[in-house]
C-alpha cells in the first residue's frame, strides 16, 4: 500500500504523470447520527489526548441541542451525490467511497469494500482545503493505517492537492460572502468587516504547516473577490488545555474587540470549513450569534461551499488533474498551486 508524498529532500512536488485510477475515496471527520452515537463517537474523537470527562460532556450538549445527530455525513452524502453527477456528465468512470476518520462509515470498513469491489489504485479528496497536522497528514496516516489492517489487495491511494487558493474554492467563497452582506440593512453595508473564521490548532502544530499562511491567503483573496476592504482571520473551536497556547484571536473575543471599537455590523465567513457542520451551527450561528445580540451588533454568518457547482467542478478538476500528463493546476494569487506529493516533515503534529 502506498500514497502518494515525497521519500526524499529531491523528490519533486508534483506528478506529472498520467494515472490510472478505479476509485475515489471522499474521507472526512465523522460525527454521530443518532443519541446513542454522540459519546462513543467523542470518546473516538479524543482517544489518548485526556480530554476531562466533563468536557466530553459539555460538547455532547453540543450535538444533544441537535437531536444527537451531525449533520455532517449527510452533508458529505449530499457532496457525493452532487460529485456523481459531475464525474458522470464528464464521462469519468469512478465509483466514489465514503469514510471517515471517527465515525461510521469508519476508513478501514471502506477500504476494506473498495479491496473488495477490486479497486486497486485509488484517489482521495480529503473534506479540508488546508494543509495542517489534523487537516492533511493525520488523514494520509489513517489511510495508511486502514491499508494496513486491510492487509493485502488493499488499494494504493494518491490525495488530491489541497486547494485553499483554487478559483473553484474563491469565487463560490466570494459569492456566498456578497450574499451575506446583501442581507444587511443598506446602510449598514458600506464599510463592513467580515471575520473569516477556521479551526483554532495548537500553536505548535500551527508552526509546522503553512496553515495559517493559506488561511489568510484565502481570505484575502475571498475579500478581493467579493470587493470587501475590512476582514481579519480569526479561529474558533478550541478544544485544547487551557495552559497549551492555541491560534488567535478566538471569534468571540474579536466580536468584543469589534464592538469596543465602533463596529456595528458583522459578516462572520467559516471560510476554514466546507460544510455548516456542529462547529459552524454552534460556535458560530448559536455562541457568536449570542455574544453579538448581547452587544447590540448585526451579525450575518456566510454560508459554505457545501455542494456549490463550483466547488463540484473544482473537485472534477482536481481529478482529472492526477489522470492527465503534465495537467495545468489553477490558482490563484501569488504562490501557486500547492503540492501533489507531500514534502518529507510536512505538516508534523508538532
Amino acid at each position: 500500500m502506498s500514497i502518494s508524498g515525497a521519500q526524499t529532500k529531491d523528490a519533486p512536488r508534483f506528478d506529472d504523470h498520467a494515472r490510472s485510477y478505479d476509485g475515489l475515496l471522499v474521507l472526512s471527520f465523522g460525527g454521530p447520527e443518532g443519541p446513542d452515537d454522540v459519546m462513543p463517537f467523542l470518546e473516538n474523537v479524543t482517544r489518548g489526548r485526556n480530554v476531562p470527562r466533563d468536557r466530553l460532556l459539555e460538547v455532547a450538549h453540543h450535538y444533544e441541542a441537535l437531536g444527537g445527530v451531525s449533520p455532517i455525513n449527510e452533508q458529505n452524502r449530499a457532496l457525493i451525490r452532487a460529485l456523481t453527477t459531475e464525474l458522470e456528465t464528464h464521462r469519468i468512470d469512478l465509483p466514489i467511497y465514503f469514510g471517515n476518520r471517527n465515525w461510521h462509515p469508519l476508513v478501514e470498513d471502506t477500504v476494506r469494500d473498495m479491496r473488495g469491489h477490486g479497486v486497486q489504485r485509488a484517489l482521495t479528496f480529503v473534506t479540508s482545503g488546508f494543509s495542517c497536522y489534523s487537516g492533511c497528514r493525520q488523514y494520509r496516516e489513517d489511510i495508511i493505517r486502514a491499508a494496513e489492517a486491510v492487509g493485502d489487495g488493499a488499494p494504493s491511494f494518491d490525495k488530491l492537492r489541497v486547494f485553499y487558493n483554487h478559483p473553484g474554492f474563491i469565487e463560490p467563497n466570494g459569492k456566498h460572502l456578497r450574499a451575506a452582506i446583501a442581507k444587511l440593512p443598506a446602510a449598514k453595508r458600506s464599510g463592513v468587516h467580515v471575520a473569516f473564521t477556521a479551526h483554532s490548532i495548537p500553536l505548535a502544530m500551527a508552526r509546522q504547516s503553512t496553515y495559517v499562511a493559506q488561511l489568510e491567503e484565502s481570505a484575502r483573496l475571498v475579500a478581493e473577490d467579493a470587493g470587501v476592504e475590512h476582514f481579519a482571520m480569526v479561529y474558533q473551536s478550541r478544544s485544547g488545555p487551557p495552559h497549551i497556547p492555541w491560534l488567535e484571536p478566538d471569534i468571540l473575543d474579536h466580536l468584543r474587540e469589534l464592538h469596543r471599537t465602533g463596529v456595528e455590523a458583522v459578516i462572520v465567513h467559516p471560510i476554514g470549513f466546507l460544510s455548516d457542520h456542529v462547529e459552524v451551527i454552534w460556535d458560530l450561528d448559536t455562541e457568536a450569534a449570542a455574544v453579538a445580540r448581547e452587544m447590540g451588533m448585526t451579525m450575518v454568518r456566510a454560508a459554505t461551499v457545501g455542494t456549490a457547482p463550483g466547488f463540484v467542478s473544482m473537485i472534477r478538476e482536481l481529478i482529472e488533474e492526477r489522470m492527465s500528463a503534465s495537467p495545468e493546476r489553477r490558482a490563484l494569487g501569488k504562490w501557486g498551486p500547492s503540492h501533489d506529493i507531500c514534502p518529507v516533515g510536512c505538516c508534523l503534529a508538532r
